[in-house]
């Protein structure tokens, strides 16, 4: 045997079996609130685009809170979330049920818990469409709503993770940090400014009308798209050259 290999490679030419890592934990961040779910999702994976973040809510008077989520579309989904107006609190890995699944008794920590003004608890099971078209997936999110009990939310709804495309997932992403800015006379300009424009098609067209230097009116511009008060493709990245309109 050569010095550079070793015995693994003699008969099983798959990579080999290593020790799973142990569960990522942050220590206490000053300023920041700490992670509350009840299980922290925060393993390494190869397969798997795990995220930690900063996000404010009014249930905790806009104090930064960190949030973890599974996977790079669990996080677009909470983007979107935290960006609606209608939201009071969003919640990470927020409790675990226990059900019954072709003779086998298992258990399975939702998602995401959306909590609005109104007071309606929403839970929300995300999975890629591949694993949504299976019926043993479906069998088990029947099981698992059928586990979760009206004293733990009002409602629960299934996304399909691929509709988030890596563009639009992107696009979610600076939507989210640049609503942490605060820059009303950009976006009441730019808005008054759309909404008044004959000839928009692109963004850009926005920038020459505006007496603001460029890089705002971008911004303000980003924001207007997640406050939906205008319009643009999310699956092509959100640049000057993009199509956008003013919504209804």
């Amino acid at each position: 045997m050569s010095d550079g290999m070793i015995a693994h490679d003699e008969w099983n030419y798959s990579p080999p079996k290593l020790a799973k890592m142990p569960i990522i934990e942050l220590g206490s961040i000053k300023g920041v609130l700490p992670f509350d779910g009840v299980r922290n999702p925060g393993s390494r994976s190869s397969t798997s685009h795990k995220v930690w973040f900063g996000y404010r809510t009014p249930a905790n008077d806009w104090q930064i809170q960190l949030g973890i989520c599974e996977s790079a579309a669990e996080f677009a989904v909470a983007l979107e979330a935290l960006m609606s107006p209608n939201i009071y609190d969003v919640k990470f890995q927020p409790m675990t049920v226990r059900f019954a699944l072709d003779g086998k008794q298992r258990h399975y920590t939702h998602d995401l818990l959306v909590v609005y003004k109104c007071g309606f608890r929403q839970l929300i099971f995300v999975r890629n469409g591949k694993s949504l078209k299976k019926p043993k997936t479906q069998r088990e999110i029947d099981a698992i709503f059928k586990a979760t009990t009206a004293h733990q939310a009002d409602g629960l709804i299934v996304v399909n993770a691929s509709d988030y495309s890596r563009q639009r997932r992107e696009n979610l992403f600076r939507m989210h940090q640049l609503l942490q800015e605060d820059d009303p006379e950009a976006d009441e300009l730019v808005l008054s400014t759309a909404r008044g424009l004959k000839t928009l098609w692109q963004m850009k067209d926005i920038f020459p009308h505006v007496d603001l230097d460029p890089w705002r009116v971008f911004r303000a511009c980003y924001r207007l798209v997640a406050l939906k008060h205008l319009k643009a493709d999310l699956d092509n990245v959100l640049l000057e050259t993009s199509r956008i309109e003013v919504a209804a």
